[in-house]
Order: C-alpha cells, then sequence, then structure tokens
C-alpha cells in the first residue's frame, strides 16, 4: 500500500464533511486562498471567526472551517460582523459575502462599514449573477446579459463593487480573478493585516449558472482561460485608453491607504476621554 500525504491544509477543516459547491464553482479556489493566506501568516484559527451570509458565498467557511463562524440572514453579514469586532476587537474578522451581501440587500450595511473604516476584511465573490436560487439578475450581471428573470437583456448597468468601496472609504481594496490565486492569497494575507477595512473582489466563474448565460454552460476551464485574457494589472491599465479598456477585467491591489483611524480604536479612544471627565 502506498503512503499517503495529508493534505496541508486539512488541519483547518471541521472533520470529514462533504464539499456541496458545483462541479467547477470557483469557491474551492477561494477557499485555499484564504486558508493558505492564514497559514503563511501563522494566526492562531482560535483567534478568528468568519461571517458568512445566505448565497453560495456563505458555504465557503460555513460549515467546513474549524473556528467560529456566523452563517447569518442574507445581506447582513456586514452587520452581524461590525457587532462582533465591536464585542470583541480582539479577533481577526473575515466576512465571505456575495454581490448580494454587498451590494443588493447588504449595501447599506456594506458602504457604511466601509466609511467608518472598521477592521474588517470582506471577501466578496463576484460571480455576476445570483448563482443559488437559479441564476436571476443580480446588481453585477453585465449589461445586456441575458438571465432567468432578464430573458431579453439585463437593461442595468452594473456596479463596480471595487470602485464602490473605495468611494465609501474602504482603506485597502484588490480585485483578482480566480485565475489569479497567488496573487489572491497574497492580497489576503495584506488585507487580514491591514488595519481598517478591506475588500477584496474576486471575479469568480459560475459554470451552472452564469456559464449558461454567456455560452459555457459546465465549462469553468474556459471561463478560467477567459479571465486569464481579459485581465489587465492596474498598473498596466493607467497606461491604456478607455477604449483599450472595454471589456476587460482590472486587476491588482487598487487602494492601499495606512495611518486612518480606525473605528474600534477611536472607540478605546473616546472611552478614555470620557473617563477624564
Amino acid at each position: 500500500m502506498k503512503n499517503t500525504v495529508e493534505h496541508p491544509l486539512k488541519k483547518y477543516f471541521r472533520g470529514e464533511i462533504n464539499y456541496t459547491t458545483c462541479p467547477g464553482c470557483g469557491n474551492g479556489i477561494i477557499s485555499q486562498a484564504i486558508l493558505w493566506a492564514i497559514d503563511e501568516l501563522k494566526i492562531d484559527f482560535d483567534g478568528m471567526a468568519f461571517v458568512s451570509g445566505i448565497g453560495c458565498s456563505g458555504w465557503i467557511p460555513s460549515p467546513y472551517f474549524n473556528t467560529d463562524i456566523l452563517h447569518v440572514t442574507h445581506g447582513r453579514s456586514v452587520a452581524f460582523a461590525t457587532g462582533l469586532k465591536l464585542a470583541a476587537p480582539q479577533l481577526k474578522v473575515i466576512i465571505c459575502a456575495g454581490d448580494g451581501d454587498t451590494s443588493a440587500i447588504g449595501g447599506n450595511h456594506f458602504i457604511h462599514a466601509a466609511r467608518r473604516n472598521i477592521d474588517l476584511t470582506v471577501i466578496c465573490v463576484n460571480n455576476q449573477i445570483y448563482g443559488m436560487t437559479g441564476g436571476q439578475v443580480a446588481p453585477t450581471t453585465p449589461y445586456n446579459s441575458k438571465t432567468t428573470t432578464t430573458p431579453f437583456g439585463s437593461i442595468e448597468r452594473p456596479f463596480d463593487l471595487s470602485n464602490l468601496s473605495i468611494a465609501a472609504g474602504a482603506t485597502f481594496v484588490a480585485r483578482w480573478t480566480t485565475y489569479q490565486a497567488r496573487s489572491l492569497k497574497n492580497s489576503i494575507k495584506k488585507a487580514i493585516e491591514h488595519k481598517g477595512f478591506s475588500f477584496i473582489e474576486v471575479i469568480s466563474q459560475c459554470p451552472v449558472q452564469y456559464g449558461k448565460v454567456v455560452g459555457m454552460r459546465n465549462d469553468s476551464v474556459s471561463m478560467l482561460m477567459h479571465y486569464k485574457e481579459c485581465s489587465v494589472n492596474i498598473r498596466k491599465a493607467k497606461n491604456m485608453s478607455e477604449d483599450e479598456l472595454k471589456g476587460k477585467i482590472i486587476v491588482g491591489e487598487l487602494v492601499e491607504k495606512k495611518n486612518i483611524p480606525e473605528l474600534t480604536d477611536e472607540i478605546k479612544r473616546l472611552r478614555r476621554e470620557a473617563k477624564r471627565k
């Protein structure tokens, strides 16, 4: 019998639980990027907490990661995470969210958490569609895309989630696709260590629902190759015209602001000042 080598990330999982995502889903790539980042930073898993909402992204940490997880109502992941961080500021809190959690029902929670610069890390899985509920149009669905609720094509312009977070005040923002898994992992490491509100947008394949929209149903490899061909690093994009960038995905670390007051630190400062009076 051949010796088998245990996967180095197995220690982070909660026993033998079957993974329930569809074949080819980007969640597996994102899960590994998160866990490799934690492993390389040598962070105590007991000093972390994950929060996720309802949707495909919610199943990245829950119920698989062997740590504290809040699997909450749809759109409220950032709100719950804010309360958790305020109650236990020593915890590293990571939110696994979808485009609905950040730009639809959870949009207000998201922009105000960014405005407050609370020390949270949001990893947003942007698959450009509502995948779990049947392939409906989402706030991130590209213009003119056909979905189950837009059979003649979407007439609405999509949100640019990274630019939305920048405008709201996020102090660390990055965007990658699931093709750039190593770069994604490195940005997650930076986001976890960053003091303030961090947002990472991951353009991720949904071969079952969005693949159907773009003629790549159940073909995650073609979707990944499409991401490779369409991705342009932010450094190169700065020297390209608007026409040259049409249809491209700008990837990279878009914003990193240091020494911006963080909410839990500000609350501590306010308490000290109040006690002196």
